[in-house]
């Protein structure tokens, strides 16, 4: 499991979450999320097992190290907080070099209009509620 380190995420935190995690006998491997970076998921977002799509900021950052990147286009950096739902990559509209380049790196993308809730940094993983069914 990858975790970004930032104001938001602090080495406590980032200890919780690793015991946690070696209970259910899986590994966290921290990274440093560059200045600037609000948190890991405002620059990045997961489109598969094998596929990041994010900043170059971050991804310059050597974090990523073992996936395949998709950068956002210059300019376009909110558009790296996405969500991968089923076969769906939900983005924010308003990302037209981008959106390109999810298309035809092979993905199913529906663009969802964001501008109100951009306007308070609000992206797409900040604005889902995700579950497992019982």
């Amino acid at each position: 499991v990858l975790v970004g380190r930032s104001a938001r995420t602090d080495a406590e935190g980032v200890s919780e979450l690793a015991n946690i995690l070696a209970d259910w006998g899986h590994t966290l491997r921290e990274v440093f999320t560059p200045e600037g970076v609000l948190h890991f998921k405002t620059d990045s977002s997961l489109l598969d097992a094998e596929t990041v799509l994010a900043t170059k900021r971050l991804a310059a950052s050597g974090c990523f190290e073992g996936y395949r990147v998709i950068h956002v286009a210059e300019g376009e950096e909110a558009a790296a907080n996405a969500i991968r739902f089923n076969d769906l990559v939900l983005m924010a509209a308003g990302f037209p070099r981008t959106a390109e380049t999810i298309r035809a790196a092979g993905y199913d993308l529906r663009e969802i209009e964001n501008s109100e809730c951009a306007k308070i940094d609000g992206g797409m993983s900040c604005l889902s509620l995700r579950f497992t069914p019982a």
